[in-house]
C-alpha cells in the first residue's frame, strides 16, 4: 500500500496583512489630521486676523461717528458766528452812517457848553474846539478818530468840574487887558486877585460879568491861590459864591 504526501504549503499572514492595513489606514488617518489641523490653524489665525481687523474698523468707525458729529456742532457753530457778524455788519453799516451826524451835534454841543460856561482858560478851550471843528473836514482821519477825539474832549471839560486850578492869564474885562491870577474851584466859582494883591473879583454868572469882592476876601483868595498851586496844605476857605441862575 502506497502512501501519499501532498504537500500544500503554509496558508497567508492574514494578521500581518492586517496590521500593515491598519498602520497604513492609521498613518493616512493621521496625515489627513495633521492636514486638517493646519487648515484649522490657518483659519483660524485668518478668522483672528478677521476679527482683529473688524475690531479696529469698529473703533475707527465710532471715532468717525463721535468727530463728524463734532464737526456738525462746530459747522453749525459757525453758521451761526457768520450769520451774527453779517447782522453786526449791517447794524454797524447803519452806525456809521448815524456817527457823523451824532459827532456833529456833539461838537456843536460841547462849543455851546463852554460858551455858557465860566470864562476860565478862554484860549485854550476854544483852540480845542476849533481844532476839533478843522479835524471834522479831514478825509484822513477816520470816522472812529474823530468821535475819539470828541470824547476826549468831552472828559476834558468834565475833569474841569472836578478839581480845582490857579493860573495866570490877561482879565479881559472892560478895561485893558491885564495879567491876573486866576483861581477856579471846579464849576462852582471862579476869581481873580491881581499880581499886586490889590484887587480881587469874582465872576457872576448871572450877569456874565466880572465884579469886585470886599478886601475881606483878598486873603482868603490868596490862600485859595496858594492851595491850588499846592504850596500849603489843603484848609478851609469862606468864599462867596453866585447862585445859579433861576429856572423860569
Amino acid at each position: 500500500m502506497a502512501v501519499l504526501f501532498i504537500f500544500l504549503g503554509f496558508p497567508p499572514n492574514s494578521d500581518a496583512d492586517n496590521l500593515d492595513q491598519a498602520i497604513a489606514t492609521e498613518t493616512t488617518i493621521n496625515q489627513a489630521a495633521v492636514k486638517s489641523q493646519k487648515k484649522i490653524d490657518r483659519v483660524s489665525g485668518q478668522t483672528r486676523k478677521a476679527l482683529d481687523e473688524f475690531r479696529r474698523v469698529s473703533r475707527e468707525t465710532d471715532t468717525l461717528i463721535t468727530y463728524n458729529g463734532h464737526l456738525r456742532k462746530m459747522l453749525r457753530s459757525q453758521q451761526e458766528e457768520k450769520e451774527s457778524i453779517e447782522r453786526q455788519l449791517v447794524e454797524i453799516e447803519t452806525t456809521w452812517r448815524e456817527i457823523v451826524p451824532l459827532i456833529l451835534r456833539m461838537l456843536e454841543s460841547i462849543e455851546t457848553f463852554v460858551e455858557l460856561d465860566f470864562p476860565f482858560l478862554p484860549d485854550e478851550r476854544h483852540k480845542r474846539i476849533e481844532n476839533l471843528k478843522a479835524m471834522m473836514l479831514r478825509a484822513d482821519v477816520t470816522d472812529a478818530e474823530k468821535y475819539r477825539r470828541i470824547l476826549e474832549a468831552y472828559q476834558i471839560e468834565n475833569d474841569y468840574g472836578q478839581t480845582i486850578e490857579a493860573y495866570p492869564a490877561d482879565l479881559k474885562d472892560s478895561g485893558t487887558p491885564r495879567t491876573v491870577n486866576f483861581l477856579r474851584l471846579g464849576r462852582v466859582a471862579l476869581y481873580y486877585q491881581t499880581l499886586d494883591g490889590n484887587e480881587t473879583g469874582t465872576w457872576n454868572r448871572v450877569e456874565k460879568s466880572w465884579e469886585l469882592l470886599p478886601y475881606e476876601y483878598k486873603k482868603p483868595i490868596r490862600n485859595g491861590l496858594r492851595i491850588a498851586r499846592k504850596e500849603v496844605a489843603p484848609d478851609l476857605l469862606i468864599l462867596p459864591v453866585s447862585a445859579p441862575e433861576a429856572v423860569k
